[in-house]
């Protein structure tokens, strides 16, 4: 069996492309490999000569080198149904969605919004065009009534903890 260098050095280029291929659709699939077993690959020299046959060393699949396991494709399938069934019961079945914006308004609500701004215009034109200042008086506040009883019954607190104070 007489193999040109060449014919070797295109099969070690077309080996490479094939390893290099491998390793990014291992990436894209989330480090699975092709295939589960190990294969026998050649591995020469830079520049092999006509009498040098290339030597096979067994290398490991990518998905060992990555750390993974190796699930066949019926396992895979049985790992994905049961994580969608996980999702489902835990998500409560799928619920619709709404199709329009959130929060926008409906012509019904912008109609009526429009209605109650007119009528509010058209009040405070009546009145004179200003604001009425409120009537109520301000909430909270103390009266001076109130503020005098609080600070008699202070008093009597401060005079009880001094009293208390002098018989320790």
């Amino acid at each position: 069996m007489d193999i040109s260098v060449k014919a070797l050095e295109e099969a070690v280029s077309i080996r490479r492309q094939i390893d290099h291929l491998e390793a990014r659709l291992s990436s894209i699939l989330g480090g699975a490999s092709t295939r589960p077993t190990t294969a026998a690959r050649p591995t020469t020299t830079a520049r092999p000569t006509t009498t040098a046959r290339p030597t096979t060393t067994a290398r490991p699949t990518t998905a060992t080198t990555q750390g993974g396991r190796y699930f066949s494709p019926s396992t895979r399938a049985k790992l994905a149904a049961a994580a969608k069934a996980r999702w489902a019961r835990l998500k409560g079945g799928t619920k619709p969605t709404p199709t329009g914006k959130k929060g926008a308004l409906t012509p019904a609500g912008r109609r009526r919004l429009s209605e109650l701004m007119k009528a509010r215009w058209a009040a405070r034109k009546k009145t004179g065009g200003t604001k009425t200042a409120p009537t109520t008086a301000k909430r909270g506040g103390l009266t001076p009534a109130g503020r005098k009883r609080l600070s008699q019954l202070m008093k009597a607190r401060w005079a009880a903890r001094r009293k208390a104070g002098a018989r320790k």
